[in-house]
């Protein structure tokens, strides 16, 4: 299923998401599209829009804390024409990257239900059968890398999470894990940059070989 800019299939996302319309009005407050080229090798996966970031300014990761490091790193390694995503329409462009969330609309507190990140997966799927060979996917955190398996049918129990973790998806596709580079993580250093580095780095060179 592709994506949607009007789905409403999460009725409890749906209704929050007109809450937080009527309350900022000038927020995007809608189902938030994936940025970047389709065709794109890398795929970034995030959980969902943050509800000063990227459910504001409709783009993932842009104008909230989680984007800063995000951008910072993938600007360093070559993916990113500007350190910093400041709005949708800043002029930022990505090369051979995309970058996407496992749910598609904010919810309530950050914390989507299962039943969302269920029903939303049909949208990955979609997104995940258009990546070229040898392409690769960087999963921010837990529930990306579990969407991800989810996706393919592959049971959760063969490929445990780690932090900078290599996954073999299929003959084609790889997954490498990442912490969420959100402010929790930062600040408590479960992430440092230097850690988050480390994972681009790998995905640079892994994309190289590929």
């Amino acid at each position: 299923m592709q994506f949607d800019p009007g789905c409403r299939l999460c009725p409890r996302l749906s209704r929050f998401l007109d809450e937080v319309k009527i309350k900022f009005p000038d927020y995007h407050a809608r189902p938030v599209a994936p940025f970047g080229d389709a065709k794109a090798r890398l795929l970034v996966l995030g959980l969902a829009p943050g509800m000063h970031g990227a459910n504001a300014s409709g783009r993932p990761f842009t104008g909230d804390y989680a984007g800063i490091l995000l951008y910072q790193t993938l600007y360093q390694f070559g993916f990113s024409s500007k350190p910093e995503s400041v709005s949708g329409n800043d002029g930022l462009k990505l090369f051979d990257c995309r970058i996407s969330n496992a749910v598609k609309c904010l919810p309530p507190q950050n914390k989507p239900l299962t039943s969302e990140i269920y029903t939303c997966n049909t949208f990955l799927q979609s997104e995940l059968t258009q990546l070229p060979k040898g392409a690769l996917i960087i999963a921010l955190g837990g529930i990306a890398h579990k969407a991800v398996l989810k996706a393919f049918g592959l049971k959760l129990s063969s490929y445990k999470f780690g932090h900078n973790r290599l996954h073999a998806l299929n003959a084609e596709l790889q997954m490498i894990d990442s912490y969420h580079c959100s402010r929790y993580n930062t600040q408590t250093k479960r992430l440092t940059p230097e850690m988050f580095q480390q994972v681009f780095e790998r995905a640079r060179a892994l994309l190289a070989e590929r």
